[in-house]
């Protein structure tokens, strides 16, 4: 399997419902390093995973609708503990979703898979995984 990624990162405010929470359950800042990898069983025509640039442009794209944001006033996150392992699937399907309507390029309909990880801090992580 091929692979590339690309890593950006994004700033947001949130609070948790829940005792497991603890102090998280304050309203807090987060900066994320996020990793996004795309991958794929055999290269393309020009033998590469993906446009690396167009990949990078998709992410920060994806990103910039949740930077700097209180994800708490974000009407789709109503209720919702917008954990770091929820944050990475909403990235890994916007991505997606970009994908399937091509914002990545023709080369990109050969992808198979996704993978987005949030790092919270150099020793934590949390990550989701999906096909195409």
């Amino acid at each position: 399997m091929f692979s590339i990624t690309v890593r950006d990162h994004v700033m947001v405010a949130h609070s948790f419902h829940g005792e497991v929470f603890g102090p998280a359950q304050n309203l807090h800042g987060a900066t994320f390093v996020v990793d996004a990898t795309f991958r794929r069983s055999g290269l393309d025509s020009d033998n590469i995973v993906v446009d690396i640039g167009k990949a990078t442009e998709e992410l920060k794209a994806v990103l910039a609708d949740l930077n700097y944001r209180n994800l708490d006033d974000v009407p789709e996150f109503a209720g919702i503990n917008t954990s770091t392992e929820f944050l990475a699937k909403v990235i890994a399907d916007r991505l997606a979703e970009r994908v399937h309507a091509g914002a990545l390029g023709e080369g990109a309909r050969g992808l198979e898979g996704i993978t987005v990880a949030l790092h919270e801090s150099p020793v934590a992580w949390a990550s989701y995984e999906r096909a195409l």
